[in-house]
């Protein structure tokens, strides 16, 4: 589960940096229980980000099912993909 508090802190934290991989080891020191994966943003389909900005889109991942899936529901969300959004 993944509370909307996480995924603020987490939007915080990024919009005061470089959207990069140093970024999301930084994430990972500072939300040991959750997972966080970084890509670009044109490498997900067929999914709707939880929290937009210009920079990065976050999604949800849900793992309970042995797969992972991307989720809109935050009470299933096992981790975090922070995906950076290329310049214009």
């Amino acid at each position: 589960m993944i509370e909307q508090t996480q995924i603020d802190q987490v939007g915080e934290l990024l919009s005061q940096r470089p959207v990069e991989e140093s970024a999301v080891i930084e994430l990972r020191q500072q939300f040991p229980h959750l997972h966080f994966t970084y890509c670009m943003d044109d490498d997900v389909i067929a999914a709707k980000p939880l929290y937009e900005t210009d920079r990065f889109n976050l999604y949800l991942i849900d793992s309970s099912n042995h797969c992972l899936s991307f989720t809109q529901d935050l009470s299933v969300a096992t981790g975090i993909v922070v995906a950076e959004l290329e310049e214009a």
